[in-house]
């Protein structure tokens, strides 16, 4: 049997990694500055997050949700205490995708209708309805557009709220930052505008934080950077640094009953081993300090590249933006520099999305590589 050939592939073979470097089969290292498409969170193989998991794995990895699991527990309270969001409920799953899916579908049961406001250049996952809500009608089957979905611009609330106005929109989904669609994101302005428009016609409000949450866009949540309150907060990514492991934060006004919401693996002993030890590093580093204190650094060391038309997002969630096409550009960074960055939608957008761990020194690195690459591509 062969694999199903659906992913373009570079012909690097990792086989250890630690911290922000991947070391491959040959003994090259590379710096990581995407971690997985904003998976690693903590570092590659953080001791205290390994010890973790193999000290559950000794005693108990698997079991369903039909009995006590008090690690679910701790990790709900860590989880509410770390992001300032105690008066929320946790409902635990296996992946972003399953997070948005669930979030969508407890909208819908919560108001009784069934239409969902989206935004250009949104990417909200691949399964059923939260591959519906996003923006890319290469990956949407036939059967995945039978859902009924607007797609709005950012920014542009008269539009949201004269859709919302219609009566039969069930929920707005919306990233903190958009990851895949390039780095845009809504203003102050649109975020609490959307939040008052969504209270006033009774329609949901999921914040889609799967890549920008978990203290990324220098805020445990980039909603926080405008001062509302979401419904739905959807997450993953991050929040297992490698293990698979998502989640939909829900607000108050939710009323829970057996049976709403199902899933067979969420929640798993190891997986909420790998959350909480995750959460308990984040706290123990001041990884949100070092999250800050590296985004203005490199904001300022960027400045002394030629040619960037605009450096976009947060944090550590960041693109740099050139007036041309940077594949090219992205290919001799990993092939020759050895550095692992992001694409995007814009192809004219490179991503930057290393471990919260990552360090000055890291930054240098790459900044003269980046100087270098494009000076001999100019070449």
């Amino acid at each position: 049997m062969n694999l199903f050939n659906v992913y373009p592939l570079y012909n690097i073979t990792p086989v250890k990694a630690l911290d922000c470097t991947i070391t491959d089969e040959n003994g090259t290292e590379y710096l990581d500055l995407y971690s997985g498409h904003g998976v690693i969170s903590i570092g590659h193989t953080q001791p205290d997050y390994l010890a973790k998991l193999k000290n559950q794995l000794d005693h108990l990895g698997f079991y369903s949700n039909a009995i006590q699991n008090p690690l679910q527990v701790e990790l709900a309270q860590k989880l509410g205490k770390l992001s300032g969001l105690e008066e929320y409920e946790l409902f635990l799953c296996s992946s972003g995708a399953e997070a948005n899916e669930n979030a969508l579908k407890l909208a819908s049961f919560h108001n009784g209708k069934s239409r969902v406001v989206a935004f250009h250049n949104s990417f909200h996952g691949r399964t059923s309805a939260a591959v519906a809500v996003t923006d890319n009608k290469k990956i949407v089957a036939p059967i995945n557009a039978q859902q009924v979905v607007t797609f709005l611009p950012l920014n542009q609330i008269e539009l949201v709220e004269a859709e919302l106005a219609k009566g039969d929109v069930s929920a707005v989904i919306i990233e903190g930052i958009q990851g895949v669609g390039g780095l845009d994101e809504g203003t102050t302005e649109f975020f609490q505008a959307l939040e008052k428009a969504c209270k006033k016609h009774d329609v949901v409000l999921i914040l889609d934080e799967v890549q920008s949450g978990y203290g990324r866009s220098g805020k445990f949540f980039a909603f926080q950077h405008h001062g509302i309150n979401a419904d739905i907060i959807s997450v993953a990514k991050g929040m297992g640094n490698g293990f698979p492991v998502g989640a939909i934060l829900i607000a108050p006004k939710f009323e829970a009953s057996f049976g709403l919401l199902g899933t067979t693996f969420g929640g798993s002993h190891l997986s909420c081993a790998a959350g909480i030890a995750v959460l308990d590093v984040i706290e123990k580093l001041d990884l949100q300090k070092n999250v800050n204190e590296v985004s203005a650094y490199f904001t300022e060391q960027i400045k002394q590249v030629p040619g960037i038309k605009k450096v976009k997002g947060k944090g550590l969630m960041l693109g740099i933006e050139f007036d041309f096409d940077v594949a090219a550009l992205r290919k001799k960074l990993i092939i020759e520099k050895h550095i692992f960055t992001g694409s995007a939608n814009n192809k004219n957008l490179l991503r930057i999305l290393p471990p919260l761990t990552v360090k000055k020194a890291d930054i240098d690195t790459f900044i003269v590589a980046l100087k270098e690459s494009l000076e001999e591509l100019q070449n």
